[in-house]
C-alpha cells in the first residue's frame, strides 16, 4: 500500500519554505514519486514566481511519465502570472495527483480538469496539515480580509499591564523570543496609538532572523511623535488615520516614506482598514493591541485566532486586561475559542484558539 500521507507530509514541509515572500498567493509544496523514489521537488518561492508542481516537473523531466505526484493545495487550471499546473502535468504524463486541500478560489478547477483528462484523482490526504499554512490565503480568497492572530503576554487573570500602564516584561525570555519568532513569520504587526506613546516599541523580529517587519498603527489624529522608535525605518510603517488629522503631520509623515491609510468618521473604520491591507497584499495580520483596539477588532468579527502566553503572575485590581469592553452581559453569550491548544513555553502557557 502507497503511503500517501507520508509523502504529503513532506510536501508539506516544502510548502512552508515558501513563507511571506509568496503572499498574497498560497503556500504550495510539491513532490513526483516513482517506485518508491522522490525525483522531483518544488516549492512556491516568491509571489509572481514559478508554481511549486512546474518546479517538481522540471526536476523530475522525463522521469515524470507513469509517476504520481503530491500536492499541497488543488493544482492552478488558469492563466496568471504563470501557465496552468493542471496543463503542465497532464503534458508531463504524470499517472495519479494526490492533493492535500481544495482551493477555495472559484477559478481553480484543478481537480475536476484533471479528473476529465484521465488521470486518477484524490483530494484531501493530510487536509488538516494543508489547510491550516494557508489559513490566511482562504480567509483572504474567500472574505477579502485578512486573517488576523491576536497575539498577547498576560498574566493568570488576564493583566497585560499595570494600572499605571508598565507592561515590560510579564512573559517569559522564551515566550518574548516566540512572540519575535511570530512576528516574522506573519510580517505585519499591528498595535494601537496607546501602544506607542506608552511603550515606544520597534515592532521588529529582532530577536530571530528574517525580513523586517511591518508596523501597522491605528492612530486617528496622527499624535505619533517624530522621534518614536517605530519610525526608525518609516518605510515599514503604515499609519490609519482619518481625516481629521492635521494635514501638516500627514505631510510630515509622507515625506519621511510612511504610508498612510485613511478613514472617514471620528475613529479608524477598522473593517476597511482591513479590507485596504488586504488589497495591499498583506493578508496575514498580527493584533499586539491594549485592551480597548483589541476589544474593538472582536466587536467588528476581524480577529480569527487568539495566542495567549500565559505568565504565572498576578496583578489583580484595575491593571489592563487583555480585552477592553465588549458590552457580554449574559454568560451564555460570551466569546468561545475553538480547537483550543496548550502549550509550555519556558515557565508561562501558551494558550491557542480559533474564534
Amino acid at each position: 500500500m502507497i503511503p500517501h500521507k507520508k509523502y504529503m507530509q513532506v510536501a508539506a514541509r516544502l510548502a512552508e519554505k515558501g513563507g511571506r515572500a509568496v503572499a498574497p498567493n498560497p503556500k504550495v509544496g510539491c513532490i513526483i514519486v516513482k517506485r518508491g523514489q522522490i525525483i522531483g521537488r518544488g516549492w512556491h518561492k516568491e509571489f509572481g514566481g514559478p508554481h511549486a508542481e512546474q518546479m517538481a516537473l522540471e526536476e523530475a523531466a522525463h522521469k515524470a511519465r507513469d509517476a504520481i505526484m503530491y500536492v499541497t493545495l488543488e493544482p492552478c487550471s488558469h492563466w496568471g502570472k504563470t501557465p496552468p499546473c493542471t496543463e503542465l502535468i497532464v503534458k508531463a504524463g504524470v499517472h495519479e495527483v494526490v492533493i492535500g486541500s481544495k482551493d477555495p478560489n472559484p477559478e481553480i478547477k484543478g481537480y475536476d480538469i484533471l479528473k476529465l483528462r484521465g488521470l486518477k484523482t484524490r483530494i484531501g490526504v493530510l487536509k488538516e496539515t494543508c489547510d491550516k499554512f494557508n489559513e490566511p490565503y482562504f480567509k483572504y480568497i474567500t472574505t477579502k480580509l485578512p486573517f488576523v492572530t491576536l497575539k498577547a503576554g498576560m498574566t493568570l487573570d488576564g493583566k497585560i499591564a499595570t494600572a499605571r500602564g508598565k507592561s515590560k516584561y510579564i512573559t517569559s525570555q522564551e515566550s518574548l523570543k516566540r512572540a519575535h519568532q511570530l512576528r516574522a513569520e506573519i510580517g505585519v504587526v499591528m498595535v494601537g496609538i496607546t501602544t506607542v506613546l506608552k511603550d515606544n516599541p520597534l515592532l521588529d523580529a529582532r530577536l530571530v532572523k528574517g525580513q523586517d517587519t511591518i508596523k501597522l498603527i491605528v492612530d486617528s489624529k496622527l499624535k505619533i511623535p517624530p522621534r518614536a522608535k517605530v519610525l526608525a525605518n518609516p518605510e515599514t510603517v503604515i499609519i490609519a488615520h482619518t481625516k481629521r488629522a492635521p494635514k501638516g503631520k500627514q505631510k510630515q509623515l509622507l515625506q519621511k516614506g510612511v504610508r498612510l491609510i485613511s478613514t472617514p468618521g471620528p475613529k479608524v473604520q477598522l473593517r476597511r482598514l482591513m479590507k485596504a491591507m488586504a488589497d495591499s497584499g498583506h493578508i496575514n495580520i498580527l493584533l499586539e493591541g491594549g485592551s480597548d483596539l483589541n476589544a474593538a477588532m472582536i466587536k467588528d468579527k476581524l480577529v480569527d485566532k487568539m495566542m495567549l502566553f500565559t505568565s504565572p503572575k498576578i496583578l489583580g485590581g484595575d491593571a489592563l486586561s487583555v480585552v477592553g469592553k465588549l458590552d457580554i452581559k449574559d454568560l451564555g453569550k460570551a466569546i468561545q475559542l475553538n480547537k483550543v491548544t496548550t502549550e509550555k513555553v519556558g515557565k508561562d502557557i501558551l494558550v491557542q484558539g480559533y474564534l
